[in-house]
């Protein structure tokens, strides 16, 4: 056992030696094991171990048991405790996520405060073949059936060289003893039914099961390296400024793998990413379309998809009197007075007639139903038709922004056209300039 774990170790590049190394304990078979070949291996390691108080006495007597055998091992031990019920209720998650999240949040702060390397966990071979089983019924894609990796970030898990049954022996052969998680024995969440009753059906059909599916693991795992680098270059090729031309990629051997890629990690579902596909593939997107996560908007317009971040909404500011205003994360607004008929032809500039316009002036994002004279025009006009007939996309309209005379009239649709009732003529004695500087 020691030998095995040494040599995956020093394969995988997860140890360094002259390095600290927390060993997260809970009691059981695998953490014990972790954290007694990690010390017979010569590494320096601190134990964590969590109360998350779910189980009762249980809780207490694994809380006990770890304590006993830091300090039987001579490891010093850090102890915490969480409320893991009100903390699934505030932030309305399931008791298995809340205890994953308090968990690693707490090791990850430990690991910093004290200096430590790594945070080893005791994830075995049993444990990834469960989890690539949970993947392929969740339907979480590729990468979910490589199965459980042995780092990612500061987490290392040394014994996905072994399984159940080879750690199990090697503490019985030890003499050492451990606890067991009765909730682990109920088949209550899909993990504990997969390992109860699913694999074991599984082998008694294919005795090799477990072990082939693993070995399927590593090999689509040499196979995403292939994958990822294809996608990589044709991604690489296709994206620009955050935009694909919707043809080009239409012609790409699998176009829904390449959307999957690039919008995934924007937050975008595989059910949604379908439907877009699909949209695009049957040329159901005529016009201007978009699809949202919760942090980007992917809109599809002039045969261009183009992803954006989503931003704040833009407040409403207001402005009593003429002078410079910063506003959100758009630029700073200039408002001066100017004597005699000034023109300036630059769409950051706008020059009104300072009789006409009355302070104070609101700036804000367009609204629906906003309408203006643009200048030149005769009737007034929906500003969302006037952005339409300028080609604007569905999010160059949500970010136009109007400034407002004091009735709240729209004196200036910001870098497109000025009103046309607030125009300078030659009759006009005193120039309203308003600028939006962005730099």
């Amino acid at each position: 056992m020691v030998e095995i774990v040494r040599q995956f170790i020093e394969r995988q590049h997860l140890l360094d030696r002259q390095g600290l190394h927390l060993a997260a304990v809970s009691g059981g078979a695998d953490s014990v094991c972790l954290l007694l070949v990690l010390k017979a291996l010569g590494y320096r390691v601190e134990a964590v171990h969590c109360n998350f108080h779910l189980r009762g006495d249980e809780s207490q007597r694994d809380e006990a048991f770890v304590k006993r055998l830091c300090q039987q091992t001579g490891t010093e031990l850090h102890l915490t405790h969480f409320d893991t019920t009100t903390y699934a209720e505030l932030h309305h998650v399931s008791i298995e996520m809340a205890a994953r999240e308090l968990r690693y949040h707490y090791f990850e702060q430990l690991r910093h405060d004290i200096g430590a390397d790594t945070i080893c966990v005791a994830h075995h071979q049993d444990d990834s073949a469960e989890t690539i089983l949970m993947n392929m019924v969740r339907g979480t894609g590729l990468r979910g059936m490589q199965g459980i990796q042995p780092q990612r970030g500061h987490i290392v898990r040394p014994l996905l060289c072994v399984d159940r049954k080879q750690i199990e022996e090697w503490l019985k052969q030890r003499g050492q003893d451990y606890v067991t998680d009765s909730t682990n024995l109920v088949p209550d969440i899909v993990r504990n039914q997969l390992r109860l009753n699913v694999i074991p059906q599984l082998e008694k059909a294919c005795p090799q099961a477990k072990a082939n599916i693993l070995a399927t693991a590593r090999r689509l795992g040499e196979a995403l390296r292939v994958y990822d680098n294809a996608i990589g270059q044709r991604l690489s090729r296709l994206v620009v400024d955050d935009s694909i031309e919707t043809a080009l990629l239409l012609q790409e051997p699998s176009a829904e793998s390449l959307l999957f890629e690039w919008l995934a990690p924007k937050g975008f579902s595989p059910k949604t990413i379908e439907g877009i596909h699909n949209a695009l593939r049957l040329g159901t997107n005529d016009g201007s379309r978009q699809w949202t996560s919760d942090s980007h908007v992917l809109v599809s317009h002039r045969e261009r998809l183009t992803l954006v971040p989503i931003e704040p909404k833009s407040p409403t500011l207001r402005l009593p009197e003429t002078g410079t205003y910063v506003y959100a994360n758009r630029g700073k607004f200039s408002v001066s007075i100017a004597d005699g008929s000034i023109i300036e032809k630059d769409s950051h500039v706008c020059c009104l007639d300072a009789a006409k316009v009355k302070f104070p002036l609101t700036i804000r994002p367009t609204k629906q139903g906003d309408r203006f004279q643009p200048l030149g025009m005769k009737g007034s006009k929906l500003v969302s038709d006037f952005l339409t007939d300028r080609h604007a996309s569905p999010v160059e309209k949500s970010r136009q922004l109007v400034v407002c005379n004091a009735d709240d009239t729209i004196a200036w649709l910001v870098g497109q056209r000025p009103d046309h009732r607030y125009r300078v003529t030659d009759a006009t004695a005193q120039t309203l300039r308003i600028s939006l500087i962005t730099s």
